[in-house]
């Protein structure tokens, strides 16, 4: 099958993308592998991740024939784009438009999660040539600033970051998300003992929570 779409495919069918962003290299990775083993398919870890390009290429080359999804976050340039995709990356995700970074993206054929905030921002995003426009920062809006922004934009598919948590990620669905960034409900779940059954079982409940949102 041709690989971007059964990569875009795997994000809208899992319903999540976690962000995983730790002190440490070393923390990241065993969070990363504790979220996995409890069903997380899409893991993105941002640039601020000490050596964060050799996490990728560890859990890239780990797990991409497993069916895992590895990407880059906070990728604001086409130079880290390219330096993110040479390490294994296949989703670049950034907190705003970059138009540059989009394009290396899609000459490669990686694909791109875009930041953006505002209505124009959003249909400003998916003419430069986004796959997926990466709403943040979503905790200071409601899931019905999406249902209003998808009246006028219906075409825009959505990815809320910031804010989402198993408790109203029914509300986010059903306003018309394609999917969710996930972050500290299931990365800080191992808490200061470091128990990452804990991150196991945090992954466990959110994906429950997905997939039940998506089912009503």
């Amino acid at each position: 099958m041709y690989r971007k779409l059964e990569n875009l495919n795997k994000i809208i069918d899992s319903g999540i993308v976690l962000i995983v962003r730790l002190p440490t290299e070393q923390a990241s990775i065993k969070v990363a592998e504790a979220a996995i083993a409890g069903g997380i398919t899409v893991i993105e870890i941002p640039m601020a991740v000490p050596n964060a390009l050799g996490v990728v290429k560890f859990l890239s080359d780990k797990y991409r024939d497993k069916g895992i999804l590895v990407g880059v976050g906070t990728v604001l340039d086409g130079e880290t784009a390219r330096a993110a995709i040479l390490a294994g990356a296949e989703l670049l995700v950034s907190p705003n438009l970059n138009p540059d970074m989009i394009k290396v993206a899609n000459r490669y054929q990686a694909i791109t999660l875009s930041g953006a905030y505002t209505p124009t921002e959003i249909q400003n995003t998916l003419e430069a040539g986004a796959d997926i426009v990466k709403l943040f920062p979503a905790e200071f809006v409601s899931p019905n600033y999406i249902k209003s922004v998808l009246a006028p934009l219906s075409h825009a598919p959505i990815s809320p970051t910031g804010g989402v948590t198993p408790e109203n990620v029914h509300e986010w669905f059903a306003a018309g998300a394609v999917c969710v960034g996930v972050a500290s409900y299931i990365t800080k779940a191992a808490g200061q003992d470091n128990d990452y059954s804990k991150v196991t079982k945090a992954a466990q409940t959110f994906i429950a929570a997905v997939n039940k949102a998506k089912n009503q």
